[in-house]
């Protein structure tokens, strides 16, 4: 199997990258749009209506995103996206709903997720000149960072009384604009459905990320509210006319974390600190859930939602780092860079600015590098402290798990480094779990006092000035350019089209003709039967229509946390479920490539056809078309 690397090279960056930027790129804000660039490409601008409709549709949920799609609160996300809340609420046998699927005969069977909440976006308010006005001359970048977090602080909490919301300090462009959004929180939250875990992740692992796909990614959970379903003022009707080739397409979602704004030795930084250790740590975590899952098929169900976790960032964060290790793509950030640099230079009310801004990151980005390892260490050894300390007997499964995190601290500083013979004070992995019931070692308190205040400095010498780099950047380029994602609601719009890969195009769509072709040729039980259909699969496979569209591909720029992101139409109408991404873009962190960067979408067409021949639910079928 050809190493990521390889396979983003094959894309041919160094061409690709040197183009203009597409029209579809970006993961826009609601409050800033490129309406003349949708209107020039796509011949469609949306109203305040269109906006606000798809924007009140949309859910938030821990890690990714959702959407109501009826009028009784029924919510769509995708299976992996609620695997932990299905997990919870499994047993072995026969309530394994991983395993075996789900299906609510009616709502009295919905099962309550314990802990389970979704937020939506009710308001946004621009925060800027409150918050910068908390800067008085003479502050230091210290000082300037720490006046502001506090106005922000004192903000929150007064929108936090007055309205009643949840309300949440946003900071876009790398610290250039700040904004306050408020989240109506939804705590009931009940299963409704839910497919079998071997069609929802088919392929497993080794299809992550790739395509063709054959992916029933969804699941269908519903909002209560006083014990009756929730009634949204808004929410997404299924659109009467599917989703064809050359479509246009729009993804409505909550993108983790993009680096695109990033100078280049931030991320070099990456590239060489961060990212590496980073990987490694995931890698000895992956290989321990792997071990536990194999003691048995209860220790499988424990671990499943971990180990999905787990690998599926190993992923991304080596596709980051190919990113990060390409020439021709550093090449091309770093020419954005130096054209940014000598417009900021060229203006003297901007170089007094942040013309020595980028030096001065790249000096405090010394300090941060020379103590990334020990800093990511001090994270993973709080998070030891924080479960023991919790009080109450470890699991077996606990206690494996934090002895596999001292562990992999000791492996990765070395047995000699000053931070880990503080801490383990010359004990044992198993004698160090039990000491952590009483207090920390005052050695290794002082040392992570100074080296968090170290650490702390060098990063408000860095937001500082990527503040005063994103001020000048905005004062260059206005709002012709888009934020970095930050968790927070964004719309992105593209097509329905195909790309270029192994010497061929790619197929816009699959079928539930490929999902059974793909499973007949590898066979039910090759590694570790990733491409085995569950056995009602089997059983109705001649009820379905084999040609019904099953996911597809759009050019829509996303990333992770747009998971469960509806995909609506022109008309705001529901059409598919972002799921994925392919291998191409997974770069996309750090910069886009619409030639080849594609979502990938479980079509709605798919969730319909086996709602009501597969999993015997046509009461699901009669909600999702609003009858």
């Amino acid at each position: 199997m050809p190493s990521l690397r390889t396979a983003l090279r094959l894309t041919s960056l160094a061409l690709l990258l040197s183009l203009p930027m597409r029209a579809d790129e970006g993961m826009w804000t609601f409050d800033n749009l490129p309406m003349k660039a949708m209107k020039s490409t796509y011949g469609f601008e949306p109203t305040q209506a269109w906006l606000d409709h798809v924007r009140l549709s949309a859910l938030r949920m821990s890690g990714g995103s959702a959407s109501f799609v009826s009028a009784d609160g029924l919510v769509l996300t995708n299976h992996h996206m609620g695997h932990d809340w299905i997990q919870k609420v499994s047993s072995q046998g026969e309530h394994d709903y991983l395993k075996h699927g789900f299906v609510a005969a009616n709502r009295g069977k919905e099962i309550k997720i314990p802990g389970g909440v979704m937020f939506t976006l009710m308001e946004m308010e621009n925060v800027t000149a409150q918050v910068e006005a908390a800067v008085k001359a003479g502050m230091n970048e210290t000082q300037a960072a720490q006046a502001k977090q506090d106005a922000l602080k004192r903000l929150v909490e007064e929108q936090t009384q007055r309205t009643g919301l949840v309300c949440e300090p946003v900071s876009l462009y790398r610290g250039g604009q700040t904004w306050i959004y408020r989240y109506k929180k939804h705590e009931d939250i009940r299963l409704v459905m839910a497919p079998e875990y071997d069609i929802a992740a088919f392929g497993k692992d080794w299809d992550n990320f790739s395509w063709p796909r054959h992916d029933l990614d969804f699941s269908l959970f519903r909002i209560y509210e006083n014990g009756k379903p929730y009634r949204p003022k808004h929410f997404l009707k299924l659109a009467p006319k599917p989703v064809a080739y050359g479509d246009m397409t729009f993804t409505v979602g909550h993108p983790g974390l993009t680096s695109r704004l990033l100078t280049l030795a931030q991320m070099q930084a990456e590239r060489d600190f961060s990212k590496p250790i980073t990987l490694r740590y995931l890698d000895r975590q992956r290989k321990f859930l792997h071990q536990w899952a194999l003691q048995g098929e209860a220790q499988t169900l424990e671990v499943s939602a971990q180990r999905m976790g787990i690998e599926n960032s190993f992923k991304v964060q080596t596709g980051d780092l190919a990113g990060l290790k390409d020439a021709e793509a550093m090449a091309k950030v770093a020419q954005a860079e130096s054209e940014l640099r000598a417009k900021v230079n060229a203006d003297p009310t901007l170089k007094a600015l942040a013309g020595e801004s980028w030096t001065r990151i790249e000096e405090a980005l010394k300090t941060v590098n020379a103590r990334t390892a020990e800093m990511i260490a001090v994270s993973r050894l709080g998070r030891v402290v924080t479960t023991v300390k919790r009080g109450g007997e470890l699991s077996p499964f606990q206690r494996a798990t934090q002895l596999s995190s001292l562990r992999a601290v000791r492996e990765e500083l070395g047995g000699t480094h000053p931070l880990v013979q503080d801490f383990f004070q010359g004990r044992s992995d198993e004698a160090t779990l039990e000491a952590l019931k009483g207090d920390l070692p005052e050695t290794y308190q002082k040392r992570i006092q100074a080296l968090s205040q170290e650490y702390r400095e060098a990063q408000s010498v860095i937001s500082e000035h990527g503040v005063r780099i994103a001020k000048a950047r905005f004062a260059v380029y206005g709002t012709s350019t888009y934020p970095d994602a930050t968790g927070t609601l964004r719309l992105s719009y593209g097509k329905v089209e195909t790309y270029p890969a192994n010497g061929t195009l790619m197929q816009p769509f699959t079928t539930f003709a490929g999902l059974y072709d793909r499973a007949a040729a590898w066979g039910p039980k090759i590694e570790e039967a990733s491409w085995a259909l569950p056995p009602r699969w089997v059983k109705r496979r001649d009820k379905l229509n084999l040609y019904t569209p099953y996911n597809f591909i759009t050019t829509n720029d996303i990333t992770g946390g747009n998971s469960g992101s509806p995909i609506v139409d022109r008309n705001g109408e529901l059409i598919g479920l972002a799921f994925d991404g392919n291998i191409e873009s997974l770069p996309g962190r750090y910069y886009f490539d619409g030639r080849v960067n594609r979502t990938l979408a479980v079509d709605l067409r798919a969730i319909v056809e086996c709602l009501g021949k597969v999993y015997d639910a046509p009461h699901l079928v009669k909600e999702l078309k609003g009858k």
